[in-house]
């Protein structure tokens, strides 16, 4: 099963444990965990499905390439991590 953590900073805005999913896609992924945690959904898609401007996403070792439909495949051994970009200074 796939591997999905979230950043702590993420975490102090919502619960978001890392779990493990049965998924071949980001999406599949994001669904299993969304139906699990369904207040996560809105800090990481909008209202469209769409991962959000200021979350990043990294499948393995690099950056999700589809954040519209997040079709890029994962695998059981993959990782996904979840960041929320901080601004300011």
């Amino acid at each position: 099963m796939a591997h999905l953590y979230f950043t702590p900073n993420l975490a102090r805005q919502v619960d978001c444990p890392a779990d493990e999913i049965d998924a071949e896609t980001v999406r599949e992924l994001f669904d299993g965990y969304f139906a699990k945690r369904p207040a996560v959904r809105g800090y990481v898609l909008d209202d469209q499905g769409v991962v959000r401007r200021h979350i990043k996403v990294v499948v393995d070792d690099g950056y999700l390439q589809d954040r519209q439909a997040q079709s890029d495949a994962v695998y059981p051994t993959s990782r996904v991590y979840v960041f929320q970009l901080l601004s300011g200074g």
